[in-house]
């Protein structure tokens, strides 16, 4: 029996696959740079046909820079960005227009009526979100109302919806799989996490066809068979999860009170709280962690809208580094940041703050203010943002959090995971393999595929690259913390403040 795995991993910065044996070690992989397009202030756009082309292509390049063909994959694994919303023709597969990524805002002026309205007060209850343009359905909702005849068609049952997960689905499959899994259904703000069905009363209540909707199956299923004309040979799909669950799986956090934080394009900390669905009363969200042979995990989650993006932001419009890794190197040039904050609310603030209007700055400038000190303040900011989710996580669950597990391509920079561990005030481990989100899908891919047996033979493949303990006094990073906290104010709308 074959034992490699090949995990296709949709981001929003970029497409690749990654190509794993049995024991979680990489053996090749392939990326490409995803386009992002921004229209208009607070809008954020991808074309599906350039996610379809790059994600073949990452495919076929991972298989050939590897020692092995198609043959030798037993199953293939989804992981992508989570509520990017697609719409497309089912008749010819033809997105009716650009991707909405999850970061775009348009959909504010659309959340704000909703919340208006009676069914404005159940939507924590049955999906475990808050009312918000970040999730799935309000884009959904801007679509169907601003693109030419979308509403009539999606009507007649002529369109299909799906996040990135989905829509790849259906092209891999050449269309005859319609198809997401728990995760990705939770984040859209139409899936009820109790009954783990699509809510009847949130699609009326949205006027959202329920013909456009996919089917929802557990984390680790048959989804179907990927094309021979993509590899050469017919591959089963076994695996799907959203990016921040399928971390969660990489970073094998199995167990209630286990928690990781991936630090991509955005920053995303997921605490596993088992059967146990928690209402936040800190502005938090509770979502599926996965969902296995129909028994269903929960996890309590914060997200923040930019972390990778903020440091893309200071290298591709400021031009102030080349490199990421250059703010590591400028960070340990200066004793502290000199009092500059910087607030990264570049399409509005995510957990706890949840301002879709707030907008970045970078406060406390002065002519001793240099590139390092902004860098650093960049840096900072990540950690700041990672404290005022962990605060509110611990506020809502009874569990004392002593360790976080972290990923991302940010987590290669030692000098941010030491001050993220001494803020924070808790350990903080490193994995030996970052790209956990792959491993995710490649580990729930092998679940159905019989490469793997338990969740616990899956844990005892994690091994830890570095950890990181608190070295600076605690008084000292609260005084920090709370400037941080005066600076956010400083950019929170009237309605947010």
């Amino acid at each position: 029996m074959s034992q490699y795995i090949l995990a296709i991993d949709q981001g929003t910065t970029s497409s690749r696959a990654i190509i794993f044996n049995r024991y979680g070690e990489s053996i090749s992989q392939h990326q490409i740079d995803l386009s992002q397009f921004f229209p208009e202030p607070g809008w954020v756009e991808q074309d599906p046909e350039e996610i379809w082309h790059n994600t073949v292509e990452c495919c076929r390049e991972a298989i050939r820079k590897s020692p092995l063909s198609a043959k030798d994959i037993a199953a293939v694994g989804i992981t992508n960005q989570r509520e990017t919303t697609i719409i497309w023709d089912k008749k010819t597969g033809k997105p009716i227009s650009r991707a909405i990524v999850w970061q775009d805002r348009r959909s504010a002026d659309i959340c704000r009526a909703l919340a208006e309205l009676p069914i404005s007060s159940v939507v924590q209850e049955k999906t475990g979100l808050l009312l918000d343009p970040y999730f799935s359905a309000t884009k959904i909702i801007w679509l169907l109302e601003n693109i030419f005849q979308a509403r009539e068609q999606a009507e007649k049952g002529e369109l299909a919806f799906g996040t990135v997960d989905t829509f790849l689905l259906w092209r891999l499959t050449e269309g005859k799989a319609h198809i997401t899994d728990a995760t990705n259904a939770s984040r859209t703000l139409l899936f009820n996490i109790k009954t783990q069905e699509w809510d009847e009363e949130l699609l009326q209540a949205f006027h959202i066809p329920r013909s456009l909707l996919p089917e929802v199956y557990d984390s680790s299923a048959y989804f179907g068979d990927m094309s021979e004309s993509i590899l050469g040979k017919k591959i089963p799909i076994t695996g799907i999860a959203g990016d921040q669950q399928a971390a969660t799986i990489g970073q094998a956090c199995f167990h209630s009170g286990m928690i990781k934080t991936t630090y991509g394009t955005g920053c995303f900390m997921l605490l596993n709280t088992g059967s146990k669905l928690i209402r936040s009363t800190h502005r938090l969200i509770g979502t599926v962690v996965y969902r296995l042979k129909g028994k269903v995990v929960y996890g309590l989650e914060g997200s923040i809208f930019s972390a990778g993006a903020t440091i893309k932001w200071l290298r591709d419009a400021l031009k102030l580094i080349k490199s990421a890794v250059e703010t590591e190197t400028l960070s340990k040039c200066v004793q502290d940041t000199g009092g500059v904050y910087f607030v990264p609310g570049f399409t509005g603030l995510g957990a706890p703050y949840w301002d879709p209007d707030a907008r970045g700055a970078i406060l406390g400038l002065t002519r001793d203010s240099g590139i390092e000190h902004i860098a650093r303040a960049a840096l900072e900011a990540v950690c700041f943002q990672t404290r005022d989710l962990l605060e509110a996580m611990q506020m809502d669950s009874p569990t004392h959090l002593e360790i976080m597990r972290v990923d991302g391509g940010m987590v290669a920079n030692n000098w941010m995971l030491q001050f993220l561990s001494d803020i924070l005030k808790i350990e903080v481990q490193r994995p030996l393999c970052y790209e956990t989100t792959a491993l995710g899908a490649a580990y729930l891919a092998g679940l159905e595929a019989g490469i793997y047996q338990s969740l616990d033979e899956i844990s005892a493949l994690w091994q830890m690259d570095a950890q990181f303990t608190p070295h600076v006094l605690e008084p000292d990073c609260d005084i920090l913390y709370a400037g941080w906290k005066r600076a956010v104010s400083r950019v929170l709308t009237t309605s947010s403040a």
